[in-house]
């Protein structure tokens, strides 16, 4: 086929449709109407003469022919953004672009990015606070910092260990100092419990302690994230099922208190890149960065 008979319009819409499998999604990328997108893949498909999407009740999915054409289309049209973006000036390497999730940015990151600068002051990093997925294209970060359970959260990604998310209770002395004394572990139904996004966290270590029956977390405030409940029981207002690498400083300071010695594992950190073998050099500098940040976080102090 003639490449000025390509129809790059229709293959730049069905390859934005086929990442996000929604039509309306890949109309909000592409800044044009959902009818034009469905118009373009219809085009699309009549062009070559077979369907590239089985429509379904309210979702859609790719067929074979679909799949095959939207895996060279990403492959391909990546190629092309990479090398647009070096193009586009020497400048733009000296920033790295992150994308980080809202408590690891506010907690983790951002007290120690000064390390980053004093190491590296030739390159600028850009966070960018986000909990969404991304896929790495050239109008995105490079690399993203995220919390999940398994490495196959992200699709066309590579994503890398950093360090396994390991929850405890933690609460001010003030607090302790105020309340019951917490010689085991079920004796924490006399305070109130902090809880991030849902009751399972507290469900789960209350089963590794070996706490069964009334002892079982059914009230207490549920916060947004990691930050807020962490800051709650800095103030005294509950016990927190804590992050230990989190409330790593506060721990070594004496302004949060670790009581049992029960801990649970409830995830992992991931660095995540389209190709974290092929990064740009500030890019890789960070990632090496981040490798050693995470490396000493994981480390308590004896005692803590």
């Amino acid at each position: 086929m003639k490449r000025g008979r390509l129809p790059l319009t229709a293959l730049r819409s069905f390859e934005t449709a086929g990442r996000h499998l929604s039509f309306s999604r890949a109309a909000e990328e592409l800044y044009v109407s959902q009818a034009a997108i469905s118009r373009q893949i219809r085009e699309l498909e009549t062009f070559l003469r077979q369907p590239l999407f089985l429509r379904l009740h309210r979702r859609v999915e790719l067929t074979d022919a679909g799949r095959r054409l939207l895996d060279r289309l990403v492959r391909s049209f990546d190629d092309i953004d990479k090398v647009v973006s070096e193009l586009a000036g020497s400048s733009a390497q000296s920033v790295v672009r992150v994308s980080v999730e809202p408590s690891l940015a506010a907690v983790w990151l951002v007290p120690r990015l000064n390390r980053f600068r004093q190491l590296r002051p030739d390159i600028d990093v850009s966070l960018e606070v986000d909990v969404r997925l991304i896929e790495f294209r050239s109008d995105q970060a490079e690399l993203a910092l995220r919390f999940s359970a398994h490495h196959k959260s992200w699709p066309r990604s590579e994503a890398e260990h950093l360090a396994p998310v390991i929850a405890s209770p933690v609460l001010s002395p003030a607090l302790l100092a105020s309340g019951p004394a917490l010689r085991k572990p079920a004796d924490l139904r006399a305070y109130t419990l902090l809880h991030e996004e849902n009751r399972q966290g507290w469900t789960r270590w209350f089963e590794a302690a070996g706490v069964t029956g009334d002892a079982q977390p059914e009230r207490g405030p549920i916060l947004a994230d990691t930050s807020l409940s962490k800051q709650a029981a800095m103030l005294g207002h509950g016990v927190a099922l804590g992050d230990l690498m989190l409330v790593r400083e506060e721990l070594v300071s004496g302004a949060l208190i670790k009581p049992f010695d029960t801990d649970v594992v409830c995830g992992a950190y991931w660095l995540v890149g389209r190709s974290l073998g092929a990064l740009s050099e500030p890019a890789a500098a960070f990632a090496d960065w981040i490798r050693d940040e995470f490396a000493e976080s994981r480390c308590l102090p004896e005692g803590v």
